[in-house]
Parts: C-alpha cells; structure tokens; sequence
C-alpha cells in the first residue's frame, strides 16, 4: 500500500470530536497534496457484537471504505460509526480541492494500541492526531491516546492541539 514510488498515505485518527476536526483543518492546510491518499482511522471503544461487521472485523479493522461510500448514514452505521456532517463535508471537500483519494478505516477495541497496530500493519508516511488538551491530572488517571502514539508509532506523528474546551 504505502512506500509505492511518489505514493503518499497520511493517517488521521479521528473520533469525529472538535479535537479531531482541528487536525483534520490542520491536515488539509498544511500537508496534504495531490495524490496523496488520505487513510481516516476511527476506533470503537466497545464492539457493538450485533453489529455483524464488528464480530467480522474485530481483530483486523475493517477494510478501506471509500468516503463516498462512508458518507452514507446507512453504511456508517452499518460499521457502527457516527461519523459527524461538518467533519464528511470538511473530507469531501479537501478531497475535491486537494485532488487526494480518503479512505476510511474502522476499528474497535483501545484506540492507542489499535493505532499503532494499524500503523505498523499499513506503513504510512505520517499520522495525524487532534489532542483534547486534558490537564496534567487528567492525562495521568486517563491517559493520553496522542502520547501513547507519539511514544509508539512506527511513523512521524504531529499532535494537533484543539483550541476548544472539549473534553
């Protein structure tokens, strides 16, 4: 997949939060270019096993879905994604103007060992990641999905800090 001559693949974790939108902009600003591809990873937390999809795709992820397909409730939802409207149009529009393909993955389980699973599994060029900003006392009891990719990753990651007080 990754390392084809002049073939680019950028990550972007994503919980469709405004942490996540932010480096989304931030992506789409300034480091996706033309051709590139563009590999959406969205983790679920807790597998919904009545979902089909999550008992089929558990271990691995889901396959790529195409955002023209991603972009439909009715297929989202099938992967039990909820996937917000301003962060489709922002995708779809980047795609457009950007002329990159975007690719989404779906996963489940503990988003930072998913993330780095997947990144060593699909060897992209860099990740990208949003941060919730959480205070010191935070990140100790709950941890810290960016630092733990950072400290992990098997590629360059940029941590996009949100400037809003989510989370």
């Amino acid at each position: 997949m990754a390392g084809a001559e002049g073939e680019r693949w950028v990550g972007l974790a994503t919980d469709f939060s405004e942490g996540s939108r932010a480096a989304l902009r931030w992506a789409a600003a300034n480091l996706l270019r033309a051709g590139d591809h563009l590999l959406l990873l969205h983790v679920i937390k807790e597998p919904d096993y009545e979902q089909s999809e999550a008992i089929l795709w558990e271990s691995t992820g889901s396959p790529l879905i195409p955002l023209s397909e991603f972009s439909d409730p009715i297929i989202a939802k099938k992967y039990g994604a909820k996937p917000d409207i301003e962060t489709l149009d922002i995708l779809n529009t980047t795609a457009t103007q950007k002329d990159i393909v975007v690719v989404v993955k779906v996963l489940w389980g503990d988003p930072r060992e998913k993330l780095c699973q997947v990144i060593h599994d699909t060897p992209l060029s860099c990740l990208v990641i949003g941060s919730r900003g959480l205070g010191k006392l935070k990140r100790v009891l709950l941890g810290s999905v960016s630092d733990y990719v950072v400290n992990n990753a098997t590629c360059p990651v940029t941590v996009v800090k949100s400037t809003s007080t989510e989370g």
